[in-house]
């Protein structure tokens, strides 16, 4: 079995291996996208397919939607090359239960894809009047202008010196796309922000906003270009929440595939270590909340599962419980961890190492919850006890602590910069936090670079690698004392973390908790029960 358009005509041989095909015409509904193009999105990676293209597709086989989503990839143009066009554009959808039961099924909801490069593509897609929303899921760093010490990357500085026309970046080739728009009459739009960062919306807005700004000053756009994006009647950026586990597609459930027969299943690597397959594998709980402002109308999205529209506020709430308190904080808390204990699997790390277990929940339970408001449309108890009972322990999701790891010093503002303030809001200081000081000291722990034995590991992708390894290079693992004022220039910086953690209490202890961690063999673990019990 060939996942093509060709291939699944051939629907008895599809649904005798148990996977579901669309219902309905999957070259119709690409053919409308691509010529009246009404769903855009930015991040055409794994998440993207398995979840907003779950959605879509769910629209699509409930008549509530008429076309596809145009895909568009800045950042890895193999993506496109490699699992999208030899597919026609199909993807595998591999939901993965509790109960280690699959629920499978072939997506045909991803109407086209185009890459960045390709502008007059791009132009015509901004163009036209059908286009409702864009949506992104590029990471917090896709959104990124400048770096952790507030220095501008050199392709944004190109980006900025070279204008619309040939900017590569995704914050610059959103901006030209608005900018077509607002040549071809300041066409209304809503642009959706569906990364795990506070108030997405309001980051995307300013990111585009800056870019604007900047092309300006150098006389590539008007000023009429600036008021068309202010304009929130006609150009909305809406926040959301969005979440579901996505881990990195597995190699044993490519076999699994491929032993039902299909072809040509297993993952690719790209040069830009991007790890996709032409399935994606998940969990099956997912929520989406959606501020509701589409000044070009929307489909039917709350129609879609696991899909909420509500007000700022809604969302608002929704993800600072999320993000900033209760499933994203124990990620980025334990999953580092986990990689120094040499352990791969992140829930089997929850179910092999007790205090792994019981530092998680005093993550979200003990420290997160308390600061947490409620959104009412989601109950944010039900929200922590389903985690724990039923999302992490899922053994068959096969979510690793090397993918949690990975562009963590882009989240840990938000994961726990927010909580940390929320409490020295509250009680002048942060001092009494526990599991998160210790998470923070954990990732710092991880960026060593040598496991809990002293052997060696290769760190996930993270812009601040290079950074923190330098800074990091005089500190000796099993050596305590040589660790002097390494951690300071990243404790005390605000674009990190959005707080300075030694006026917030926690700087000292941090470092306290480091220097344990790296006293010798086995320390890690050892610190993680001094402190947790």
């Amino acid at each position: 079995m060939q996942l093509t358009i060709k291939g699944i005509q051939d629907r008895k041989a599809w649904e005798e291996s148990g996977i579901r095909l669309p219902s309905y015409d999957v070259e119709k509904a690409s053919a409308k996208a691509v010529e009246a193009p009404r769903w855009v999105h930015f991040g055409i990676g794994n998440i993207f397919r398995i979840f907003l293209g779950g959605i879509a597709d769910d629209l699509l086989e409930k008549g509530l939607l008429d076309r596809g989503i145009t895909c568009i990839e800045t950042f890895d143009y193999e993506v496109v090359d490699k699992i999208y066009t030899p597919y026609d554009n199909l993807a595998l959808s591999v939901i993965l239960k509790s109960d280690g039961t699959r629920d499978m099924k072939v997506l045909g909801s991803l109407a086209e894809a185009v890459k960045a490069s390709d502008r007059a593509r791009l132009t015509e897609v901004f163009q036209s009047p059908d286009l409702q929303l864009v949506t992104f899921t590029i990471t917090e760093k896709g959104y990124a202008l400048a770096n952790a010490d507030g220095s501008i990357p050199r392709y944004v500085q190109a980006d900025i010196e070279n204008g619309p026309e040939k900017g590569t970046g995704a914050m610059a080739v959103v901006t030209a796309g608005l900018l077509a728009r607002f040549e071809a009459g300041c066409l209304p739009i809503a642009l959706v922000s569906m990364d795990n960062c506070a108030q997405n919306g309001r980051l995307l807005k300013r990111s585009v906003l800056t870019m604007a700004e900047e092309w300006k000053k150098r006389g590539f756009v008007p000023e009429e270009f600036l008021e068309y994006i202010n304009d929130e009647e006609t150009v909305a950026f809406d926040s959301t929440m969005i979440d579901k586990i996505t881990p990195r597609p597995s190699e044993a459930i490519a076999k699994d595939l491929e032993d039902l027969g299909l072809e040509n299943m297993q993952p690719v690597i790209t040069e830009k270590r991007t790890y996709i397959a032409p399935f994606a594998n998940g969990e099956g709980p997912q929520y989406v909340v959606i501020e509701d402002r589409f000044p070009n109308g929307r489909p039917a999205l709350e129609e879609g599962p696991g899909v909420y529209m509500g007000s700022f506020d809604t969302v608002n709430r929704s993800e600072r419980m999320k993000v900033t308190a209760l499933l994203n904080p124990v990620h980025s808390a334990t999953g580092p961890i986990g990689v120094v204990l040499g352990i791969e699997g992140f829930a089997e790390m929850l179910h092999t190492v007790p205090v792994m277990l019981k530092m998680a929940r005093k993550v979200a339970y003990d420290e997160g919850l308390p600061m947490v408001k409620d959104p009412e449309i989601l109950s944010p108890k039900a929200f922590v006890d389903e985690l724990f009972e039923d999302r992490f322990p899922n053994l068959y999701l096969g979510d690793t602590n090397l993918r949690l790891s990975t562009d963590v010093s882009q989240g840990v503002g938000v994961r726990f910069g927010e909580t940390i303030k929320a409490y020295v809001e509250k009680y002048g200081s942060a001092g009494q936090l526990t599991a998160i000081p210790l998470g923070i000291a954990g990732w710092l722990r991880y960026m060593l670079g040598v496991d809990d034995q002293g052997k060696p590991y290769e760190l996930a992708p993270d812009p601040m690698n290079e950074e923190i390894t330098k800074a990091f290079s005089s500190i000796q693992w099993g050596q305590p004392d040589t660790v002097t004022d390494q951690l300071q220039g990243i404790l005390s910086n605000e674009n990190v973390f959005y707080a300075d953690l030694y006026q917030a209490g926690l700087g000292e202890k941090i470092e306290s908790m480091f220097k344990d961690m790296i006293a010798g063999e086995g320390s890690t673990l050892a610190t993680i029960e001094k402190y947790i019990g």
